[in-house]
C-alpha cells in the first residue's frame, strides 16, 4: 500500500510539473496577434464563464419580469371579475326597481279605474301547503282591513282576507280547495261558482245548455258579497258537457300567484259590495 501511495504522488507530481510547465511556456509563447497564449485561453474561459452568467442571469429576469407581468394580469382580471360582479349585482337591482316601479303603476290604474276604496299591501311570505294556499300581506286592522275583504291585482281577483292582525293579515287565494266566488262569463252571462282546486280553479253550476266556449273570460258576478262585480277571475280552458244538468268547466286563473308582490284590498265592507252587486250597474 505505502509503494502505491509514492506511485500516485508521483504521478500526481509529474502532472503538476508538466501542467505548470505548459502554463509557463504559454505565458512567454505569444499568439500571431502578439497576445499571450495564457492570456488568450485565459480570457476565453473566463469569456465563456461569464456569458454562461449573463445567459442564466437574463434567464432569470426574464422569467422574474413574466412572473410578476403574470401577477399583474390575475390582478387585473381579479378587479374586472369585481366589476362584472358588481354590475351584474347593480342591473339585477335596477331591473327589481323597474319592475316594481311597474307593479305599483299597475295598482295605481286598478284602485284609478276600480273606483273603490283600497289599501295597497306587499306581499310578505307565502303559505307552504300545496291544497291550502294562502298568503301574508304587509296590512292588518290597523290599516283598516278585516275579515273577508276582497284582495285584488291588477291581473284580476287574488282572494280573500281570512285572518286579519294588527299589521298583517292571512289571505286565503282564489285557487285554495276551500275557496270560491260567484261567477259568470262575461260574453254569455252564464252564470257559477268559481271553486279553487288547488292550482287551478272549476266553474261549478253552469247549465250543460249554456252558451260557453274555451277561451271565454270568466269574471266575478258579486252574489257572494265579498267580490265586487266584474273584476276577472281566468279564462276557460275546457268545457266538458256531460250527461247530468251541468258542465265540468275548467277556468285558468288569470292571476300568477307566484309571482304576486304587491295587491290591493278592498275596504269596502262585504255587505257594502252585496248591495252594490244587487242594484246592477249604476246609469
Amino acid at each position: 500500500m505505502a509503494l502505491l501511495d509514492i506511485r500516485q504522488r508521483t504521478g500526481y507530481l509529474f502532472v503538476g510539473l508538466t501542467v505548470g510547465h505548459i502554463v509557463l511556456i504559454s505565458a512567454q509563447v505569444n499568439t500571431a496577434r502578439g497576445v499571450p497564449v495564457l492570456e488568450a485561453v485565459t480570457f476565453g474561459v473566463f469569456a465563456e464563464v461569464q456569458r454562461a452568467a449573463s445567459t442564466a442571469i437574463g434567464s432569470l429576469r426574464s422569467s422574474w419580469t413574466d412572473y410578476v407581468a403574470l401577477q399583474e394580469v390575475r390582478r387585473e382580471n381579479e378587479r374586472l371579475r369585481t366589476e362584472v360582479a358588481q354590475l351584474q349585482v347593480r342591473l339585477q337591482q335596477e331591473r327589481a326597481l323597474a319592475e316594481r316601479a311597474r307593479t305599483l303603476e299597475s295598482l295605481l290604474d286598478l284602485r284609478s279605474e276600480a273606483e273603490l276604496p283600497t289599501v295597497a299591501a306587499t306581499v310578505i311570505a307565502g303559505g307552504a301547503s300545496p291544497d291550502f294556499r294562502t298568503m301574508t300581506v304587509d296590512k292588518g286592522t290597523a290599516d283598516g282591513v278585516r275579515a273577508d275583504m276582497a284582495v285584488i291585482a291588477p291581473a284580476g281577483v287574488v282572494g280573500r282576507v281570512i285572518t286579519p292582525t294588527p299589521r298583517a293579515a292571512k289571505v286565503q287565494l282564489l285557487i285554495d280547495r276551500n275557496a270560491a266566488a260567484g261567477a259568470l262569463v262575461e260574453r254569455s252571462r252564464a252564470q257559477g261558482v268559481a271553486v279553487g282546486t288547488g292550482g287551478e280553479l272549476r266553474l261549478d253550476y253552469v247549465s250543460g245548455t249554456a252558451d260557453v266556449e274555451v277561451g271565454d273570460t270568466v269574471v266575478t258576478s258579486g252574489i257572494d258579497g265579498i267580490y265586487p262585480k266584474g273584476f276577472v277571475i281566468g279564462q276557460i280552458e275546457s268545457v266538458e258537457r256531460g250527461q247530468g244538468a251541468f258542465s265540468a268547466i275548467v277556468v285558468r286563473p288569470a292571476v300568477d300567484f307566484s309571482s304576486l308582490e304587491a295587491v290591493l284590498i278592498v275596504v269596502a265592507p262585504p255587505a257594502a259590495s252585496a248591495k252594490d252587486a244587487a242594484q246592477g250597474p249604476r246609469e
